[in-house]
């Protein structure tokens, strides 16, 4: 019955923020569906912090009632810490975003509230209503019920491992960038791109480009399949170093729009649905507000994470955190693009993932260290890379349970949804997976390497 009423939190959650972004006349976009899915994956990582702390007090024979008030109380902090630590990210990107950003930033500030409510208060409510009314609510299963309770994995002693493990991937990732690069969209490089759909036949692309070389005077556009094999995007610089008055590039864009038509009319009926250009200095300004807003978010981080902790190294730790996980993104996006058979292009949409993995980290992350804060609390007498890796071994259950369950909803939307979110929801998965792996083997590795030798003797 808990994970019933964790379903019904979620399903309030959700229903609050489309009514909330209803009322403020909101447009969804991929950038505000990636804000849904953060704040979901929050509001999922809240209910088994929840519960995990919950079936801790049962463990320790507290009673239902009892066990239910210490969960709420004792899960509370890190709750707390994380919403908070997301919340000041997205007022910074509502502030200094643009474009993207600001809708991903409006979506995610909005999602917090409702998640937290959901999370704290309407399961509380639910719960507690089962409860006095003598109903039967179990938080485990037979099979669950002692999971990762005697775990002891060897974080901190094979922290060096598994940095060995992450530099060589990052390593690939940036030979490839160096080599590669990355297929960036108009957005980053201005340009023309044009969404054409045949009506009988299937896309040749091959043709396509062909053809349209000669139409762009030898200049090769970008062409590939999106949505299905009927529909083809094309992507060209052509004519965008043209300085002239709106007049004159509202005449070039109908210029070149007409030979894309010419040059597509001899692969079967088609129809160009959609079309759009960014000149060069807005791409500019999108790269260099993206670039601004980020950084400055990642200081707020920093800042609040050593006001909470009272130690710059869990902030620092942090950082190397998040921006482990961004590199890893990066790389395989460089690795991989153009062998795998989906769109794996640098766009708006790929800025608003990116937000969401760094989201998604700092959530984990936080979470992470609020319970080695409390394990070095509770065992002061202890060593403490010992008491950490305790901390870091109690927290197994929570963080396997959210990443599974926010790995699954993203994995069915990767293979039932549109060919044209693969690439947007591929880098989200990306996300999920390093951002669990970097808050136990990077965040915290990188805190205690961190810490002066004098500091971990007290």
């Amino acid at each position: 019955k808990a994970g019933l009423v964790a379903d019904a939190a979620l399903v309030i959650n959700i229903f609050l923020l489309i009514g909330a972004l209803a009322s403020l006349k909101a447009i969804l976009t991929l950038p505000g569906i990636a804000g849904i899915v953060l704040t979901i994956g929050m509001s999922v990582d809240a209910n088994v912090l929840i519960f995990e702390r919950i079936r801790e007090e049962l463990r320790h024979k507290k009673g239902l009632k009892n066990s239910i008030k210490e969960g709420y109380a004792k899960a509370l902090s890190a709750i707390l810490d994380a919403n908070i630590t997301t919340l000041l990210t997205g007022v910074v990107l509502a502030i200094f975003g643009t474009g993207p950003i600001k809708g991903f930033a409006t979506t995610l500030i909005i999602g917090i509230f409702t998640s937290f409510f959901a999370a704290v208060i309407i399961t509380r409510l639910i719960i507690m209503a089962f409860v006095d009314k003598d109903k039967k609510i179990s938080f485990s299963t037979k099979i669950t019920e002692n999971w990762f309770t005697k775990s002891n994995i060897q974080f901190v002693k094979k922290r060096k491992l598994f940095y060995i493990v992450s530099g060589v991937i990052i390593a690939i990732g940036m030979t490839s960038f160096l080599s590669r690069g990355l297929d960036y969209g108009v957005d980053f490089t201005g340009g023309r791109q044009y969404k054409i759909v045949f009506n009988d036949d299937k896309a040749d692309i091959e043709g396509i480009k062909a053809s349209l070389t000669d139409q762009f005077e030898g200049n090769a556009p970008g062409v590939k399949m999106v949505d299905n094999n009927y529909t083809a995007l094309v992507t060209t610089k052509y004519r965008m170093d043209e300085n002239a008055d709106i007049d004159k590039i509202v005449l070039i864009s109908d210029e070149i729009e007409a030979l894309v038509k010419g040059g597509v009319a001899k692969y079967g009926d088609s129809e160009i649905v959609e079309s759009k250009m960014i000149a060069p200095t807005i791409s500019k300004d999108l790269k260099s507000n993206s670039f601004y807003a980020i950084g400055f978010s990642l200081l707020i981080i920093f800042l609040y994470i050593l006001f909470r902790f009272r130690k710059w190294q869990y902030g620092l730790g942090a950082l190397i955190a998040m921006a482990h996980d961004v590199l890893v993104v990066l790389s395989l996006f460089s690795l991989f693009w153009g062998i795998l058979p989906f769109t794996m292009e640098i766009d708006q949409a790929f800025i608003a993932a990116i937000l969401t993995v760094v989201g998604y980290s700092i959530n984990d992350t936080v979470v992470v260290f609020d319970r080695i804060r409390e394990y070095l609390g509770l065992y002061p007498k202890k060593e403490r890379k010992e008491v950490i890796n305790m901390a870091l071994n109690s927290t197994l259950g929570r963080t396997v349970n959210t990443s599974v369950s926010t790995f699954i909803v993203l994995l069915v939307i990767f293979l039932f949804g549109g060919a044209a979110i693969k690439g947007f929801v591929f880098a989200l998965m990306i996300g999920v997976v390093v951002g669990t792996y970097s808050s136990l083997f990077i965040a915290t590795p990188a805190v205690i390497d961190f810490t002066k030798k004098e500091e971990e003797k007290k």
